[in-house]
C-alpha cells in the first residue's frame, strides 16, 4: 500500500503548521504527501452567480500558485526528499477532502481555519471531516512539540476496534509506549443490577462492574498484542468522568487516538461527545478513526 498522507491547506498559520506534521507523518509510513487545496463552491450550486474576483484571472493563478506551492516549499523544507503533490480544486473543501480521503493513509488538517468565528476552538471542516471522511483524520492541535506515549481511548465497542488496531501501528510506527486508557463509572453500560428502564430502582455492585470493565480492556488490548509484541502497552483502568479524564491523560501524550463513536450517544450520529471533545481540548494531535465505509 503507497496510498499518501493528504493535508488541507487554506493559508492559515493553523494549516501550514498541519503541513509540517503531515511531511513527518508521510516520511515516517514511507508513502508520499499530497497537498489538497479546496476554494470557492461549484458553480453548479450558485446558478447564475459571477465567480468572485479571487476566482478569477490572475487571483486564480494565485490560488493555484500561491498557497498550495508555499506549502509545498515548506514540506520540502520539512523532509527533504520527500514526494509531494498538489491537488487544487474549486469546490467545497470538506467534499474535497472527503472525496481525497477515500485513497489516502491518514488525513490531517490544522485545528482552526481562515473562515468561522475566533472565538471557535476548532474549525469546522475539521469536525465534518471527522463524521464523513474515509479515512483516519488527524487534527494538529495542542502543544508544538508533544512528547511521551500514544494514548488509546478504549470504549470496547465494536466500532471502536479499527481505533484500536490504529493506535498499536502508531505506537509501532514510532517506537513509543502505548497508554489504552479505559475510564468508566457508574453509567458504563452494563451497570445496573435491577430494571434498567425504572430509574428510581438502580442498584450498582461497583466491584463486580470495575471487574467487567477491565475484562474488557484486557479483552480488547489481547487482541492487538499478538500482532505488534514489540509495544509495551500500559493498560489504564480509570474510574472518572469520561471525558475529563482523557483530557487529562492528553497532557502527557505525543498523539491521542479516539474512535469516532463509542458506546453512548444516538445511534443517528457520526461522530460521539468523547471524540468531540479531545478535538476541540486535547493537549496533543488527536487522531479519530472510523474507517472507510
Amino acid at each position: 500500500m503507497n496510498e499518501p498522507v493528504i493535508v488541507g491547506v487554506d493559508g492559515s498559520p493553523s494549516g501550514f503548521a498541519a503541513v509540517d506534521v503531515a511531511a513527518d507523518e508521510a516520511h515516517l509510513r514511507g508513502v508520499p504527501l499530497r497537498i489538497v487545496h479546496a476554494f470557492g463552491n461549484r458553480p453548479s450550486r450558485m446558478p447564475g452567480v459571477t465567480p468572485p474576483p479571487e476566482m478569477t484571472g490572475r487571483g486564480l493563478a494565485g490560488l493555484v500558485h500561491g498557497v498550495p506551492s508555499e506549502a509545498e516549499q515548506r514540506a520540502h523544507a520539512r523532509v527533504p526528499g520527500l514526494e509531494v503533490t498538489r491537488s487544487v480544486v474549486s469546490g467545497e473543501p470538506l467534499e474535497v477532502l472527503t472525496i481525497e480521503s477515500r485513497s489516502a493513509a491518514l488525513a490531517v488538517v490544522g485545528s482552526r481555519g481562515l473562515s468561522g468565528f475566533s472565538s471557535l476552538l476548532l474549525g469546522s471542516t475539521a469536525v465534518q471531516l471527522a463524521a464523513h471522511g474515509q479515512c483516519p483524520l488527524m487534527v494538529v492541535r495542542g502543544r508544538s512539540s508533544p512528547a511521551g506515549p500514544v494514548l488509546l481511548a478504549v470504549d470496547g465497542s465494536e466500532a471502536g476496534e479499527a481505533a484500536v488496531a490504529f493506535a498499536f501501528a502508531e505506537a509501532a510506527l514510532r517506537g513509543a509506549p502505548l497508554v489504552a486508557m479505559h475510564v468508566w463509572n457508574t453509567r458504563s453500560e452494563r451497570a445496573l443490577d435491577d430494571d434498567p428502564l425504572d430509574p428510581l430502582r438502580i442498584v450498582v455492585d461497583v466491584n463486580r462492574l470495575q471487574e467487567e470493565q477491565r475484562r474488557l480492556l484486557d479483552e480488547t488490548l489481547a487482541r492487538h498484542r499478538a500482532a505488534h509484541p514489540d509495544v509495551v502497552v500500559e493498560p489504564r483502568l480509570v474510574r472518572s468522568r469520561i471525558r475529563p479524564a482523557l483530557l487529562e491523560a492528553s497532557g502527557e501524550a505525543r498523539l491521542t487516538v479516539v474512535g469516532a463513536r463509542g458506546r453512548g450517544g444516538f445511534q443517528g450520529m457520526l461522530l460521539g461527545s468523547v471524540s468531540q471533545a479531545l478535538l476541540h481540548h486535547a493537549d496533543c494531535p488527536v487522531v479519530v478513526v472510523r474507517g472507510r465505509h
